[in-house]
């Protein structure tokens, strides 16, 4: 029954759109091994039938934290592909607010091949490691304060396949690619509201970090037709070159590179650093001197030592991304791991899964933003103002493109009566929540971006101290020259 999966093989038609219609869809411990996270990952999932189209179990308590949780945590799995072979894993967490009222949002993680378990535990969701009082062996468990959950119910999605629990049964169905898997999550989401029918009433939002700016508008567009609110993305992938390309820009307006090479490289790579002309040799030497610059630094969060023990946040404990072309660096895997099975279904749990026979085909995301931009969909985007894997300037350049109507200029952004500039402004890594959960919590939290036709662009930041900062604009979705991203 195996067969070449394709992404228009099977799609909307699952469930025929009058369906749609007719229904309310409106639509951190440096010392934490992987074996730590594994023996904890392996309680959520050890009652769970895996065979079943549908299957969930509603997880009361988890080993490193006394007592019963005081949240709903809903694991299972939804099967999607032509032939139910596809068996994707999740995390479903109630909102602690008004669950009848407030907003679901299906979450994803970047990558691709991460674990929607980093988005649960490290950035957005209620569960947190204590990492001041970690001995060594089994991490205790405290809650995160800051938790979008507070204000909606989230879908944390284990996607692509191949990515934490989900799995195929044949090995075919692991061969997946950009479109392919936001089908797969598309579909995913139609049968999980239908096994969920009392969120069909819910606003519904799409939402992701890092390489699910790629795959979370396809998404967006695809459920459009059954009217969704709108989509949210944090340090989002974009353009495969242009985000990449943006990195120079941004490492000199950071004082990581002299004026002089700056402009030294700009004359001779012609504002090109990603595809190069091997026959260029000026360029080519002030590149290798930009990577000796760099070497050093955490591109994810260039305050944090490039060192998996020297800090809690740093972003290699946990996040290996294959879209910055490095080597993985893992520091925290035993000498020995134990191959755990989940009922036959996985061999071994990994953050990151770095071997998936993934195909990125979808270059860039801008032409699914300007679709959107011609509806009535909201859009939150943030960014983190010290992330160098997708800087800021990236974003702002797409963004740019889109030629939005200004509703209103750049502000400062203000939280406990904290305030800075634009320019000024710094604190914020590549998946913002994590280092900035309290700023992010706000701004999630603030009613305002849910205003009619608009998308809101943030840059969380902070200030030395504790203290906050940023810029924030909203430009309205229509015709006519984007004035919000000129600072």
């Amino acid at each position: 029954m195996a067969t070449e999966r394709k992404s228009d093989h099977y799609s909307s038609q699952l469930f025929p759109k009058n369906l749609l219609h007719n229904s309310h869809f409106n639509t951190n411990s440096p010392l934490l091994s992987t074996l730590n996270v594994l023996q904890l990952l392996l309680v959520l999932v050890l009652c769970t039938t895996t065979f079943a189209a549908f299957s969930q179990s509603i997880v009361k308590t988890l080993p490193g934290y006394a007592g019963d949780l005081p949240f709903k945590l809903e694991t299972g799995y939804v099967s999607v592909g032509e032939w139910n072979d596809v068996h994707l894993f999740y995390y479903f967490i109630e909102s602690e607010g008004d669950p009848e009222l407030d907003p679901l949002i299906l979450w994803l993680t970047g990558g691709p091949g991460c674990s929607s378990f980093c988005g649960l535990a490290y950035e957005i969701g209620p569960i947190q490691f204590d990492t001041e009082h970690f001995d060594g062996k089994f991490p205790n468990l405290t809650l995160n304060p800051f938790s979008w959950t507070k204000v909606a119910s989230i879908i944390f999605l284990d996607a692509p396949v191949g990515t934490g629990f989900s799995y195929a049964d044949y090995a075919e169905s692991y061969v997946v690619d950009d479109l392919l898997a936001a089908t797969d999550n598309y579909n995913f989401l139609l049968k999980w509201l239908m096994d969920h029918p009392k969120y069909l009433s819910n606003k519904l939002y799409v939402g992701g970090d890092s390489y699910s700016g790629i795959i979370v508008p396809i998404i967006v567009q695809k459920i459009y037709d059954g009217n969704s609110e709108g989509y949210i993305l944090g340090n989002p992938l974009t353009s495969q070159h242009d985000d990449k390309n943006a990195r120079i820009e941004f490492a000199h307006r950071l004082a990581l590179l002299s004026d002089k090479l700056y402009e030294s490289i700009k004359h001779n790579c012609h504002g090109e650093y990603v595809n190069i002309d091997p026959n260029n040799a000026p360029c080519i030497k002030d590149l290798t001197l930009v990577t000796e610059c760099l070497a050093n630094l955490d591109t994810a969060q260039i305050l944090e030592p490039n060192c998996a023990y020297a800090s809690r946040n740093s972003s290699k404990l946990k996040w290996d991304r294959r879209f910055i072309e490095e080597e993985p660096t893992d520091l925290l895997l035993l000498t020995v791991v134990p191959k755990f099975w989940c009922r036959g279904t996985i061999e071994k749990w990994v953050r990151c899964n770095e071997s998936l026979s993934y195909t990125e085909d979808v270059f860039t995301s801008l032409d699914y933003h300007r679709n959107l931009s011609h509806t009535s969909l909201r859009a939150l985007v943030y960014s983190g103002d010290h992330d160098m894997t997708i800087p800021y300037l990236g974003t702002h350049k797409w963004i740019e493109a889109l030629n939005l109507t200004v509703d209103e200029e750049w502000r400062p952004w203000f939280l406990d009566g904290q305030n800075g500039g634009y320019t000024m402004s710094y604190g914020g890594g590549h998946t913002a929540p994590e280092y900035k959960p309290k700023e992010a919590l706000a701004m999630i939290e603030s009613r305002k971006w849910w205003s009619p036709v608009s998308m809101v662009v943030v840059v969380v930041a902070g200030i030395d101290g504790g203290g906050v900062a940023g810029v924030a604009g909203r430009c309205k979705w229509g015709r006519g020259r984007s004035k919000s991203q000129e600072g």
